[in-house]
């Protein structure tokens, strides 16, 4: 067993310049690149933090200026709107002021027709007071005169 002890001795002996150098190594790879490697790391992270930050705020600004949008757009709606319930006010109020000048002529017109009607119904009543006045006098003269000649023979 002495000898197994010895033999284990002499191989951690002759692995102490391998121990050594695997120390070296590790601790250059931690210098040189883990410690580079961490900080490209964290830079990456930050700048990719950084992006998700910068595309929150540029889908916040456009939601905003599509609800600025929308807005803009109900209120040019609403303008239209307005400008076309003007519009049609207008043409109805223009149309009852046309209708009710022509209910006024009309009027007029009806008014002066019906006093036309009544002059000339004057007048042909009178006429015809006069035509008659003189056929009755035509026929008591006619009705007269014979018995006249009759009775005074």
């Amino acid at each position: 067993m002495d000898e197994t002890l010895k033999a284990l001795g002499q191989l951690l002996l002759s692995s102490i310049p391998a121990i050594f150098g695997l120390l070296i190594v590790w601790a250059a790879y931690r210098l040189i690149v883990y410690t580079r490697l961490q900080q490209v790391l964290a830079e990456r992270q930050a700048r990719t933090e950084g992006a998700i930050e910068e595309a929150k705020r540029e889908i916040s600004s456009a939601e905003e200026r599509t609800a600025e949008y929308e807005r803009a757009v109900r209120e040019a709606r609403a303008q239209v709107y307005q400008t076309q319930e003007a519009h049609s006010r207008r043409t109805m109020e223009e149309r009852s002021k046309a209708l009710a000048e022509a209910r006024k002529q009309t009027g007029t017109m009806v008014a002066s027709a019906r006093a036309a009607l009544e002059k000339d119904t004057l007048a042909a009543k009178a006429a015809l007071g006069e035509q008659a006045d003189s056929l009755a006098n035509a026929v008591i003269e006619s009705v007269l005169k014979p018995a006249a000649s009759v009775g005074g023979r």
